[in-house]
């Protein structure tokens, strides 16, 4: 035989086929029940690793006062939350934050079935983080969470949470969306958005945008001074986010987005020319 001969046919899938084609596989694979337990992992470990950042910020100040800025406050968890979406944004969608499970739920993008699953481990990975911040730093886990400033009402630190949420939310299904999706890029604009929320928005209202990062320190510090805000605000905000997205981009349910939401663990690699 010669070379030519023993070289396997061309693909008869162009390429935006190929790529409809590797998106609906890694979707599939996705759905795969057998590895829901690997998704709930990531779940739990980056709302960990989100809240060791966040709670972490304000119980390290507590502890050392004058060493934790407002800024590095502030500023950790953003950073934290983008490193997380680009080593784990595969596996589960890093999704963080019971606001945004809702969120993608309401878009099509993420099935309903598997939103309590996502909730419960991101609940169960906040409060792993603050037992393992009260055990190691030895201060109340109370000064990790977040509660309305002193001389504002709940209801102004519900509006801040709303309005912040919506932001962030409309932000993340802006960048997993259609023409909009950018990929892992779209963690830097993650990261940025929550940084700069936190910049001007925490005094009022602790810049939560997630019911789970409340949730985690207030219940290992037995305070759940308002928590009401800090669930009511984020699911508002993320219900409005919802409402925009079908304004600016109509119906949601689109691949890129599904694939954007879902994680994509497919492992084949697909090069150029192969199907």
């Amino acid at each position: 035989m010669t070379a030519e001969q023993q070289a396997p046919p061309p693909s008869p899938l162009g390429p935006l086929a190929r790529y409809e084609k590797n998106l609906i596989d890694r979707i599939a694979d996705f759905n795969d029940p057998r590895q829901e337990w690997r998704r709930l992992f990531s779940e739990l470990l980056g709302t960990f690793f989100l809240v060791l950042a966040a709670a972490g910020g304000g119980m390290m100040g507590h502890a050392f006062p004058g060493v934790i800025s407002h800024g590095a406050a502030v500023v950790a968890p953003a950073l934290t939350v983008m490193a997380i979406i680009l080593f784990m944004g595969k596996i589960s969608g890093a999704h963080l934050n019971p606001a945004v499970s809702i969120a993608f739920a309401l878009r099509r993008d993420f099935p309903w079935w598997r939103v309590p699953g996502y909730v419960i481990t991101q609940l169960a990975g906040a409060t792993l983080a603050a037992l393992f911040l009260r055990a190691v730093i030895n201060v109340s886990a109370k000064y990790g969470s977040n509660y309305p400033a002193s001389g504002y009402s709940a209801g102004a630190a519900f509006w801040m949470e709303l309005i912040l949420t919506m932001g962030l939310v409309s932000v993340i299904l802006g960048t997993a969306s259609g023409a909009q999706n950018v990929g892992i890029i779209g963690a830097f604009g993650v990261g940025g958005y929550i940084a700069l929320a936190g910049l001007w928005g925490s005094p009022i209202s602790g810049a939560s945008m997630n019911p789970a990062r409340t949730f985690g320190p207030d219940l290992v510090g037995t305070t759940f001074t308002s928590y009401w805000v800090y669930v009511a605000g984020p699911i508002a905000g993320a219900v409005l986010a919802v409402g925009i997205a079908f304004v600016l981009r109509g119906r949601g349910g689109d691949k890129s987005a599904a694939g954007a939401a879902q994680g994509d663990m497919f492992t084949e690699v697909y090069e150029s020319g192969q199907s």
